[in-house]
């Protein structure tokens, strides 16, 4: 059976969804996740921001052996409170197996899309 590659806990300083975009793209931000184990990731997400509580306890699963890009636009508690618009936070993203954590955004508010990837920090465990 494969291992699990990467780490239990990963940190996204810097998420924002913004209000509006222009152009035939919709501005996004996807935590992109991959599971490098036979078993099944429980992924646990936490968002932060400047001047109210967490989000808290947002689950998803990744299947074994595959990767899962989940859009932040999606996320929401459990009783139904999305990531707000227009409103920077970050993101805790944590698992019960080690996993590898990429975080991409689409910003389509301009003329000029851009778009950034990077690798989430890792917290050793």
């Amino acid at each position: 059976m494969p291992s699990a590659t990467g780490e239990k806990l990963w940190i996204i300083p810097d998420g924002y969804i913004p209000e509006l975009s222009s152009g035939t793209l919709t501005s996004h931000e996807s935590i992109c996740v991959l599971n490098t184990s036979s078993e099944e990731a429980l992924i646990n997400i936490t968002i932060f921001f400047e001047d109210r509580a967490p989000l808290e306890d947002i689950q998803e699963v990744v299947a074994g052996r595959r990767t899962k890009h989940i859009r932040t636009s999606t996320l929401a508690t459990k009783e139904g409170t999305p990531i707000p618009l227009g409103v920077p936070y970050a993101i805790e993203v944590q698992s019960n197996i080690p996993i590898i954590v990429q975080y991409s955004r689409l910003d389509s508010t301009q003329a000029e899309n851009a778009l950034m990837s990077v690798i989430a920090f890792p917290i050793k465990s």
